[in-house]
């Protein structure tokens, strides 16, 4: 673990390396206690490569054995060895050489879980973003691409599979008793997406025939005893294979395509070429075990890995800066893949009614994690300037806004063009490690043809920006001339080190596509005149800091349907009035919109609560919402799916980062009294949802009708609970005790841990005897009582006591730890949570720093909370920083969030 303070880098110092790497020989010999790697490294000068350029080579907790140059062992005096690098001066200028390393790592010691590590009996690794410098001395960039030939030995009763990526050549015993195998990868990559596993699994595999006639083996890995479970994860794993190459016509290029499950992981999957681990949260399913949002989980982060095959791994990162290249386009085209996974066999109506809701879950997930960070410390642009530790950059930022500035490039061309630009930008740069700006102009090359004399100028800046846009919407209707002016202006606020500057740097504008649909008084949608069409939807293309739009032949004065699809990753400020807003959250046609309607009355109800609460004035009646539930509840028109969204107040969270100053005590009140009164006053029309979707004892399915009746029917148990409904408790017993499925078992949990603890005892402790073996099922049990509101910190103590815990398996820590500290924000907030936090922290930090500068996030915007909670989270982040061999990845965070 590197303690010392990282330097800052900066996108705009990058230089290529100064020589190309053809081709790599990697040898293993494999033990948990130390395993012994000989690489043969085959180098060429690049074309500008200065005369006596050094060759510098990463390496962090590793012992060299020897150096060979060009076949000679170098003495100690004829290269420079650092903490992390290995650097030497090549012979002769131009003339290609080959370095040869010998290294020992100790994967039983890396409690880091990068590089080389062991989890279950078992090897594996992870290399991004800088974990192959912990397996051997390499240039550890993703600009150096080489074909890697990859050979394992290791003792067959301890590790029977040995993997890598690529193609496997052959396999064969060895004198020694060991045995070996060589895999050869035909594609070159960077080190970051090198894997190896190493282990006894159980395997179910496929073997499939490619849009281009090959054979192709897909296989899934998993421990021993798991193997029925790994089915959906199979299937889900040949449905991205088809979908990707009939929406995108790209096709696998290998010969066989490996998942692996590992239960000790610190992300939720890694795209290694031709080899994925996955953290087996993301691979394991069935019915008894997994919810329906698991399934839906495992489909998307299957789809993610399998379709960074050509979005990362073909088209690879000049340089870490460029992370979003990868990772934003992928997240967009999973998003794309589950959407349409959902859709698929549906009727038109259910089919739209399916995407919907993925695109109402994917933008409230992008609200809840991303829009904070945006106004916080960390805030940074989806590409940003600089970073000292690129593993604190994984971020909503990257990921989900990068998936947005994709998606409004796709809103921009449409779906025909955004498939042409796609084409263009393979053809261009398969094979290469390059920027964002080479898929912005492949992007650019179709729109300019779409729209003579405009360009993607304005559109770049995306790129370059941090913070939330702010879109002003002004409209004015002229009854006699029959038109409505639209007026948008945007501002973005500075954020996060922009805001630190004196004065702060003014923003120029983006270029922000708006969809807009006007509804009539009656609700009814009212086309507009368009490029010539009748459309009840267009796209108002925002590039200035102000623009206005005027629309003809409009009969009525119109509401304005505003973000429709949510078509940019904005804040919309609008004169909306709560009658308007009442309609839209009724008549929309525009699902997202209408979600969005309700989600904006429900949050202006929530602040006044807050407000009255501030002021000793009386609480604001529910009256409103109490109109848009029942309306919406008693609406058979709509599918319950869709209706779960609708009903469900906005998180927590959401409420929290709404308010000034924020107040986590104040708003978890206010929701949970809202809660309550819904429950309350609509108890009968819950009642009536709760039975009529009660299970029809056919098979279970993740499919969108099935899991949609269930969502709605768990949501109404916990209305029924919350407004403490006669009998609700025994409901809720009695589904659990019926339960067929974890979705309804969990959920009628839940729902008891929230409203009614005293009655939770029973399941409890039959959830736990049933499934301590489980340890991904019992993750829930503990994640259920941690984030519950009567968990305070003497219970998350009690729950890291049992024997059951380990701070050192990143899922358990996630469980109790990450879900006390994220998502109970009535118990953390309070001297003792606070010391909590940061206890939790730093004994993260001596594991596992990566885990450890996740948890450091939680306190971003502690300088916008009441003085109260403010000085608590400033004492603890000052605790954290103060403490003694403070990880770079800790400590950048902390120290930026106490610089606000």
């Amino acid at each position: 673990m590197r303690t010392d303070t990282a330097p800052t880098i900066f996108r705009q110092d990058y230089t290529p390396y100064p020589y190309r790497l053809p081709q790599v020989r990697l040898e293993f010999d494999l033990a948990a206690e130390s395993a012994r790697v000989r690489s043969e490294l085959r180098f060429e000068s690049a074309p500008d490569t200065a005369p006596g350029a050094p060759l510098v080579l990463h390496g962090e907790d590793l012992e060299l054995i020897e150096v060979r140059l060009d076949g000679r062992p170098l003495s100690a005096d004829e290269y420079q060895l650092t903490d992390d690098t290995l650097s030497l001066v090549p012979p002769g200028h131009g003339k290609p050489f080959t370095v040869g390393v010998v290294s020992l790592c100790r994967p039983a010691d890396n409690t880091s879980l990068m590089g080389l590590y062991v989890s279950g009996g078992n090897l594996f690794t992870q290399c991004e973003a800088q974990g192959f410098r912990r397996i051997t001395w390499f240039p550890d960039r993703p600009d150096v691409m080489a074909r890697f030939e990859v050979l394992l030995r290791a003792d067959p009763a301890a590790y029977p599979l040995l993997l890598s990526n690529g193609n496997l050549i052959e396999q064969a015993g060895l004198p020694d008793g060991r045995h070996q195998a060589l895999w050869r990868d035909p594609h070159p990559k960077p080190s970051y997406l090198f894997a190896l596993v190493a282990g006894d699994f159980d395997c179910i595999e496929r073997t499939v025939t490619t849009q281009g006639g090959r054979e192709a083996l897909l296989q899934v890995y998993s421990d021993k005893g798991c193997q029925e479970q790994t089915r959906w994860a199979l299937d889900c794993l040949e449905n991205a294979l088809r979908w990707d190459e009939r929406r995108f016509g790209l096709e696998l290029d290998l010969d066989r395509f490996m998942v692996v499950a590992a239960r000790d992981f610190n992300m939720g999957a890694m795209e290694n070429k031709g080899l994925n681990v996955f953290n087996a949260a993301y691979v394991l399913a069935d019915p008894d075990t997994a919810t329906d949002a698991a399934y839906r989980g495992i489909e998307a982060v299957i789809g993610h890995e399998y379709f960074h095959n050509w979005t990362g791994n073909r088209v690879t990162c000049r340089d870490w800066f460029q992370l979003s290249l990868k990772e934003g386009l992928t997240v967009f085209r999973d998003q794309e893949f589950s959407a349409d996974m959902l859709a698929d066999g549906l009727p038109p109506a259910e089919a739209a009614s399916a995407r919907a809701v993925k695109r109402i879950d994917d933008v409230h997930t992008l609200r809840l994690a991303q829009f904070p960070e945006d106004a916080g410390p960390m805030a940074h642009p989806i590409r940003p300037d600089s970073y000292q530790e690129i593993g604190n950059f994984y971020t909503a930022t990257v990921y989900e806004k990068g998936a947005e500035v994709i998606r409004m490039q796709h809103t921009l061309l449409g779906e025909a063009g955004f498939r042409a630009g796609m084409d263009e930008y393979f053809r261009r740069h398969d094979g290469q490690a390059v920027t964002c700006d080479a898929f912005v102009d492949a992007m650019e090359s179709v729109y300019a043809r779409q729209h003579p004399g405009q360009d993607f100028t304005i559109f770049r800046r995306w790129y370059a920006q941090a913070g939330t846009p702010r879109v002003r919407v002004r409209s004015d209707y002229d009854a006699a001339a029959r038109t409505c002016r639209i007026t948008l202006e945007q501002h973005c606020a500075p954020a996060g080190l922009e805001a630190r500057q004196s004065p702060p740097a003014e923003k120029p504008p983006l270029h922000i596509p708006v969809a807009l649909g006007l509804i009539d008084a009656d609700g009814r949608p009212m086309p507009m005149q368009w490029d010539g069409e009748a459309r009840d939807t267009v796209i108002l293309e925002l590039r200035e800091t102000s623009q206005t739009w005027t629309l003809k032949d409009i009969p009525r004065a119109p509401i304005l349907s505003l973000l429709r699809g949510f078509s940019a990753p904005v804040i919309l400020e609008t004169d909306r009035t709560a009658d308007d807003l009442a309609l839209l959250a009724r008549h929309d046609p525009d699902p997202f919109a209408r979600w969005d309607a309700v989600q904006e009355t429900a949050h202006r109800h929530l602040q006044a609560c807050m407000r009255a609460d501030r002021d000793g004035s009386p609480q604001p009646a529910p009256d409103t919402l109490l109109d848009i539930w029942r309306t919406a509840l008693n609406d058979q028109a709509l599918s319950p799916a869709y209706r779960a969204r609708l009903l469900a107040l906005p998180a927590v969270r959401e409420v929290i980062d709404r308010s000034e100053p924020m107040d986590p005590r104040a708003a978890v009140a206010a929701w949970t009294r809202t809660r309550q009164a819904l429950g309350a006053q609509l108890a009968e029309a819950w009642r009536a949802a709760y039975g009529a979707l009660a299970d029809d004892g056919g098979p279970y399915s993740p499919d969108p009708v099935s899991s949609g009746r269930r969502a709605l029917r768990n949501l109404a148990l916990d209305h029924l609970l919350a407004g403490q409904a006669p009998d609700a408790a025994e409901q809720a017993l009695a589904q659990y005790r019926q339960a067929r499925n974890m979705t309804e078992s969990l959920g009628a949990l839940n729902a008891l841990l929230q409203h009614a603890p005293q009655a939770a005892a029973e399941p409890l402790a039959d959830f736990h005897a049933r499934w301590r073996q489980d340890p991904l099922v019992l993750d829930r049990w503990f994640g259920a009582q941690a984030g519950a509101p009567g968990c305070t910190v003497a219970g998350v103590r009690a729950l890291m006591a049992l024997p059951d815990f380990s701070l050192r398996n990143p899922n358990r820590a996630r469980a109790v730890v990450f879900r006390f500290c994220l998502d109970n924000p009535g118990n953390l907030h309070t001297p003792e949570g606070y010391d909590f936090w940061a206890e939790q922290v730093l004994a993260l930090n001596a594991l596992n720093p990566e885990v450890a500068a996740r948890l450091s996030r939680a306190f971003d915007n502690w300088a916008r909370h009441e003085p109260v909670a403010r000085a608590g989270m400033q004492a603890a982040l000052q605790r954290v920083l103060d403490a003694p061999d403070l990880s770079r990845n800790v400590r950048e965070i902390v120290s930026k969030a106490l610089a606000t």
